[in-house]
């Protein structure tokens, strides 16, 4: 079982980042999305990354959410029951899958995620329709059915390259590092992407390797010094 940082958005909230009413048609929403996101945008002053995430998850899980009649409730109204949501779920279970426990409504759900989670995938519990949308960390991306993870490692090390363990957000790695890899800082490993899964291939991994500095000495080096002294005694 492996457990990923995760978060949901419901309709209400959708609609509250958005600043639409439940009634509001496609041309509404549509405007609403694009006047969010404009102020939002990372890129411009006072801008969040954040936020921009969140407007676009709202946009795309209204643009789902099936039109209903407005209607006066009963006197007495039960608790509204959320039946659309989206899933941000980081690379780590998007590769692995696993077991998550949410609070939704005053419900408690626990969902069971397959390996191989694809951006807006659907996953369905206790009538629950959850999107899944990939969260967005520079360290770990998922793109299409690849993961692009990056590897940081000794700089000698990545400059004498051979078969090397690398630490990742998905755990150790066990790669071969050539001179050209070495300096283009980018090693490919085919097939180890997100797996197979339905329609989808299973994906490659990209590792981008990034020096740590040279203060440690790699394994070769110091198995070069220990000849040199041992010839010389």
């Amino acid at each position: 079982m492996i457990a990923g940082s995760s978060s949901v958005l419901s309709l209400q909230a959708a609609r509250a980042i958005l600043g639409v009413a439940p009634g509001a048609d496609e041309r509404e929403l549509r405007a609403a999305y694009r006047e969010a996101a404009k102020r939002a945008h990372p890129d411009r002053p006072g801008g969040d990354a954040a936020l921009f995430r969140d407007v676009l998850a709202a946009y795309r899980l209204l643009q789902d959410a099936p039109a209903r009649p407005i209607h006066f409730p009963p006197a007495v109204a039960e608790p509204a029951r959320v039946e659309q949501a989206t899933l941000q779920v980081d690379a780590a279970l998007a590769f692995a899958g696993g077991c998550l426990d949410l609070a939704l409504d005053a419900r408690k759900l626990r969902l069971t995620l397959p390996a191989g989670l694809r951006d807006c995938d659907k996953v369905r519990v206790e009538n629950v329709t959850f999107r899944v949308v990939h969260k967005h960390d520079p360290d770990a991306l998922v793109r299409g059915d690849d993961l692009w993870l990056t590897a940081r490692l000794d700089a000698r090390a990545l400059a004498e390259g051979g078969r090397i363990e690398v630490t990742t957000a998905l755990g150790p790695r066990l790669v071969w590092i050539s001179t050209k890899a070495a300096a283009r800082g980018l090693v490919r490993l085919p097939g180890q992407g997100l797996p197979a899964r339905g329609p989808h291939r299973a994906g490659d991994l990209f590792l981008r390797l990034e020096a740590l500095g040279d203060s440690a000495e790699s394994a070769a080096r110091s198995q070069l010094k220990r000849f040199a002294a041992a010839w010389a005694a």
